[in-house]
């Protein structure tokens, strides 16, 4: 029976693990360069034991960025960048990937410790936002208007999208995922909350999702068949008006056919208000990712609320999941995995971690709490 510690092959490539770290925008980039930030913030990770290790969403035009602050691979002289992180993760034992993005109308954005409201176009570090349709996110903090994308500018953007795979394969990447979920571009062209157009890429789910396939195609073009390709999708606005759990399902399958390797469930957040949906409930998506994996028979990974060891592990072994993405908890211990290890009894918790923390660590003296990991409450 597989478990949150079992090694995991999706296409050529090998988890250690099935502990993955989400993407998080950490806004720490220079004109979209990765930097010494990366280096230390990832490649910590990796030490800590984590299979696969996410960047934050990785914007393919600068207008596809949050803010500013975020990374990017829309230019060729940012590719050493990610090569350095890449180089370190590997090292550490980890598998590196990248989410590549584009955040449409939830763009333009202030740091969020300043407000995060967004900035009005004519701002310095302000640009105007773009969107299947002229409708602003809402609220108090995204209340400016955003650009119609024309048909020409969409596949504009899908071939951002294929040049930047192409940039992540020479930087060394081996899993590659598309942010299509979070309000942001590809979760605004799915919901009819904010796609209201009445051309090929609106209308009917098969319009709506008309933007996903497309850009899933371009990219899977330019990507090393060896490698995965999967997708974070909205699958589901948790609003009466929105994109449903069983539009999800069909685009999902519509998806595989295209080549998707692997579904990672999320909201779709096309309002100010949805993520307070999500707020409390444990391993939310893990009854949705059960049903995808029976019905549409695709790999399934999800995030939200799984930081808890015994839930995470009990959503690999029922066969929900087939890799834990975490965010938060992964900010909060970059050694999560040998915490949870040890929470869960694993014969050798430290067998995680690269082979000169692992003596060390095996090598204990003196009073064993002291290392900074109390003995664990809970053995399986």
């Amino acid at each position: 029976m597989a478990h949150l510690f079992s090694p995991y092959t999706l296409q050529g490539v090998t988890l250690r693990n099935r502990i993955a770290m989400s993407p998080m925008t950490m806004y720490r980039s220079h004109d979209g360069h990765m930097g010494d930030f990366h280096l230390m913030h990832l490649g910590a990770r990796a030490a800590g034991g984590f299979g696969l290790v996410f960047g934050e969403q990785i914007a393919v035009c600068a207008e596809g960025r949050t803010s500013v602050h975020c990374a990017g691979l829309w230019r060729d002289d940012q590719v050493p960048g990610h090569a350095r992180t890449v180089a370190m993760v590997e090292a550490m034992g980890g598998v590196a990937g990248i989410q590549l993005a584009h955040t449409g109308r939830k763009g333009s954005e202030q740091l969020p410790w300043e407000g995060k409201a967004q900035l009005p176009p004519e701002h310095p570090d302000g640009w105007l936002t773009s969107g299947p349709s002229p409708v602003p996110f809402g609220g108090p903090k995204h209340d400016h208007a955003v650009h119609e994308l024309t048909v020409a500018e969409i596949h504009g953007l899908h071939r951002a999208w294929a040049d930047a795979a192409r940039r992540a394969a020479e930087a060394g990447y081996r899993w590659m995922e598309l942010h299509f979920a979070h309000g942001y571009l590809g979760s605004s062209f799915f919901s009819p909350i904010s796609n209201r157009r009445t051309d090929a890429y609106g209308g009917s789910l098969e319009n709506r999702a008309r933007f996903l396939l497309e850009a899933l195609d371009a990219v899977r073009g330019a990507w090393p068949e060896e490698y995965p390709l999967t997708m974070r999708l909205g699958a589901d606005d948790l609003h009466p008006d929105g994109t449903t759990f069983d539009d999800a399902v069909t685009a999902i399958g519509w998806m595989r056919e295209h080549g998707l390797d692997l579904a990672d469930l999320s909201f779709g957040g096309n309002t100010p208000d949805s993520r307070d949906a999500m707020r409390g409930e444990q391993g939310a998506w893990v009854d949705r990712a059960r049903r995808i994996r029976a019905e549409i028979g695709i790999p399934v990974a999800a995030s939200w609320n799984l930081g808890v060891p015994q839930t995470a592990d009990e959503a690999v072994r029922s066969g929900a999941l087939d890799v834990v993405l975490l965010g938060r908890p992964a900010l909060a211990n970059p050694h999560w995995p040998v915490w949870a290890a040890r929470e869960l009894g694993h014969d050798d918790p430290f067998s995680l971690v690269p082979d000169d923390y692992a003596w060390w660590l095996r090598n204990m003296r003196g009073h064993t709490p002291s290392i900074g990991w109390p003995e664990p409450r809970v053995v399986r």
